[in-house]
């Protein structure tokens, strides 16, 4: 087991004493410039859909969405943006401290009436990683009440249940947990450590803004701890044109949630912003019959304020964000002060946790390529949880800062990148009988290369150092390459090393609902893997139409891992083993995605994908062999069609997405295994099919919608493993693969005034 770091005291008195230095710092990277693209054809003025923005001589661009709306970081090597679109006149603006651009674009005067549409998710052009961005757009086709509800029509991640009892949710990418993907907000390490826990629903789907999803090792100015991906989300900004924005959402469940947006720009260079949430859950519901409540009852609070100030030397933002939670499941019967009885199996979780952030950066007008950003986040996050008679209480402090440096190497050809990061985590975790402490003291230092050539080749090569107080010094290489033979065809390569410390209990929550005996074979060493990739993009027009074809594999080798084993027992009880591995571990991933317009208000998404992951297992009972990883259906189908009338007054999206099936395990015959000495049996889910719906009428001031999730009232058959004895040895609640509580329907309203 980990000791404390002997400076703990030292941890808290820093905390504290920066806790006022982290409204100064931040990062140019986090900062975005949002537009809006028309066409004039008369007195009227109409969204382009489709079009390329671009920062001039730089590889950072984007499309606008299917209402003509865009959202790009700002660049430090450059203030020319650039607007352009076959048939229109292209245009190239200065930007200094201005948002909110509305751009028209001239048709080119040679060209008939030209009509141009695009679809609501894009990939990002010029990003030598393969980078799809989900806009606000795609956002809206489905409820989206927090973040783990934003990726419904999305093919690379898929977000399930942990187990029949918490609520908790995790991601699946590339193969493999969320925990392998780096979860930043507005490039902020975010949800990683406890937070991986619920921490995907922390972050409510009004305050996004668009979620940019990059497949293999990330870029190394944002850390070590990219394993498969990276997940940028980017929240509404203080001086959003919306200065009040309202959302209400109830469903046939009783859960109802309450959003309110408030921006205020004060002056031209402040604004501030008020972003709030509040849901609750408290109808017990057992449609399966079980005797266990579906879904836990919850109340969730949750508020950011942020400020904002701009000049043409000068960006800044600085706020404080703030959560409470409290969850309750478990038995049907059970109530809070049953807790500890043998009355009925109960469940509890209360969350605190409060975090301030800066991101600051000094301009350069003369030199548009040059920056200096500063990022400071500092958070507290208590948890305390109970499952029946075991308690989990767990506490993390956590102080992040990147000093990051950007300019060029004789011309803008050649970029680089570089700076320094300190990252401090202090955790204190017991559970039963088991008591873990460690921190964490991780200062390093990066330096990155970017070499293009006329937006066809790019080449990304990075490096980093850390010294990690407790796992020694590392290094960490990552190497992206994009280029682009044809006009409408592109490849990306990339090759990437990662390192990240498991949080063993925190990432791993669902399995403590159960009677398994808890047991740390090792001492948990770092996670470290290799991931390589290659993708292939290919756009074209079929009878006038855009269309895009997305190829990739993806492939992550581990050095070393957390093995999570639920599969092997004693003759006395079933177990969850913690243990470093001894052997091969690896995931294959590959996907194919079409994208296009079937006419220019109907647009479509159909895509496949496959897992192959495997894992050496088995070490405790010396029965080792390579095993497919549990609970990772090896393949999986979407389909995704939306319609839109004139004027976007009505929309129409259906998805459709069938589940292939997944290794499994039962507690009983795993012990039943260990007492006849057979090998472990091998088991699998079942396929199923999930259909989501909604629709969506818009009027002047509001928008309101109603839709339905797993429409085909698919539930899985028994997902809480003996749930009438749920204080015996074989049950457990974290063997679920699929959906546990219906069929589910909703109703909203959205209410935007905008400046």
């Amino acid at each position: 087991m980990l000791t404390r770091y002997n400076k703990t005291n030292a941890l808290r008195l820093l905390l504290n004493g920066l806790i006022l230095t982290v409204f100064w710092g931040g990062t140019l990277q986090a900062q975005r410039i949002s537009g809006l693209v028309k066409e004039q054809i008369g007195k009227v003025k109409k969204p382009l859909v489709g079009v390329n923005v671009f920062w001039l001589g730089t590889n950072l661009g984007t499309a606008t969405d299917t209402t003509g709306q865009f959202s790009l970081a700002r660049s430090a090597k450059s203030n020319q943006l650039v607007v352009s679109y076959i048939g229109y006149k292209t245009d190239t603006l200065k930007v200094t401290n201005q948002d909110n651009l509305e751009i028209v674009l001239v048709a080119d005067g040679q060209l008939g009436e030209v009509v141009v549409r695009g679809t609501s998710s894009q990939i990002d052009r010029l990003n030598p990683i393969q980078t799809e961005i989900i806009t606000t757009k795609a956002l809206a086709k489905a409820a989206c009440c927090n973040l783990s509800e934003s990726f419904e029509t999305n093919a690379s991640v898929s977000v399930s249940l942990s187990d029949g009892v918490t609520g908790a949710k995790q991601i699946q990418f590339l193969g493999l947990g969320g925990q392998y993907v780096q979860t930043n907000v507005e490039n902020i390490p975010n949800i990683r450590g406890l937070g991986t826990t619920f921490g995907l629903n922390y972050i409510p789907g009004t305050w996004i803004q668009s979620i940019d999803i990059g497949k293999g090792a990330g870029s190394v100015v944002n850390g070590y701890e990219s394993l498969t991906g990276a997940i940028n989300v980017e929240l509404v900004k203080p001086d959003a044109r919306e200065k009040l924005y309202f959302n209400a959402y109830v469903n046939n469940f009783g859960r109802g949630e309450v959003n309110f947006n408030v921006n205020k720009k004060l002056n031209e260079r402040w604004s501030t912003g008020i972003l709030s949430h509040a849901s609750t859950l408290q109808t017990r519901v057992d449609n399966n019959g079980d005797g266990f409540l579906d879904m836990p009852l919850y109340t969730q609070l949750n508020a950011v304020n942020r400020w904002q100030y701009k000049s043409d030397k000068m960006m800044a933002q600085f706020g404080v964000k703030a959560l409470y939670e409290n969850r309750l499941g478990g038995q049907v019967g059970f109530r809070e002060n049953m807790r500890g009885t043998s009355q009925a199996y109960g469940f509890g979780n209360t969350t605190r946790r409060v975090e301030f952030f800066s991101k600051t950066a000094k301009m350069y007008q003369d030199k548009p390529y040059k920056g200096l950003g500063f990022i400071v986040n500092g958070l507290t996050h208590a948890s305390d949880s109970y499952f029946g008679f075991a308690n989990y209480d767990a506490r993390q402090q956590t102080l992040y800062a990147n000093l990051i440096y950007q300019s060029i190497i004789n011309n803008t050809n050649h970029k680089f990148t570089t700076g320094l990061s300190y990252l401090l985590d202090d955790y204190n975790e017991t559970y039963k009988d088991i008591h873990r402490m460690r921190t964490e003291s991780v200062p390093g230092a990066f330096f990155e290369y970017t070499y293009n050539y006329l937006d066809k080749l790019t080449l990304v090569a990075g490096i980093r150092a850390d010294a990690h107080n407790l796992f020694g010094a590392f290094v960490t290489p990552r190497l992206h390459l994009r280029w682009q033979p044809f006009e409408q065809t592109t490849l990306r390569v990339s090759a990437g090393r990662g390192q990240r410390t498991p949080n063993a209990l925190a990432e791993n929550y669902g399995y403590l609902v159960s009677q398994r005996w808890v047991r740390f074979v090792d001492e948990l060493r770092p996670e470290i893997s290799w991931n390589y990739g290659v993708s292939l993009t290919q756009t074209f027009h079929l009878f006038e139409k855009h269309w895009d074809v997305v190829l990739d594999y993806y492939r992550t080798d581990f050095q070393n891992q957390l093995v999570v084993d639920t599969d092997h027992a004693d003759d006395l009880a079933a177990h969850l083993y913690f243990y470093n591995l001894k052997g091969k571990s690896f995931s294959n991933s590959f996907q194919a995605e079409l994208n296009g317009l079937l006419s220019k208000r109907t647009e479509i998404k159909l895509a496949y994908r496959l897992f192959d992951v495997w894992q050496t297992m088995g070490q405790p009972v010396n029965d080792v062999r390579l095993m497919a990883r549990m609970m990772i259906p090896r393949d999986r189908v979407l389909f995704n069609i939306g319609y839109t009338l004139p004027y976007d007054k009505w929309k129409a999206d259906l998805t459709v997405q069938w589940n292939g099936k997944a290794r499994i395990n039962d507690p009983l015959q795993s012990l039943e295994a260990t007492l006849d000495k057979k090998s472990m049996p091998i088991l699998y889910s079942q396929p199923y099919t999930n259909v989501n719906a909604q629709v969506s009428r818009a009027f002047r001031k509001f928008e309101v919608y109603l839709g339905g999730e797993n429409l085909l009232n698919f539930k899985q058959p028994n997902p809480i493993i003996n749930a009438q004895d749920p204080f015996g040895k074989y049950f457990d609640a974290g063997q679920v693969w699929g959906p546990i509580v219906g069929r589910m329907v909703y109703a909203g309203i959205r209410i935007k005034v905008k400046d």
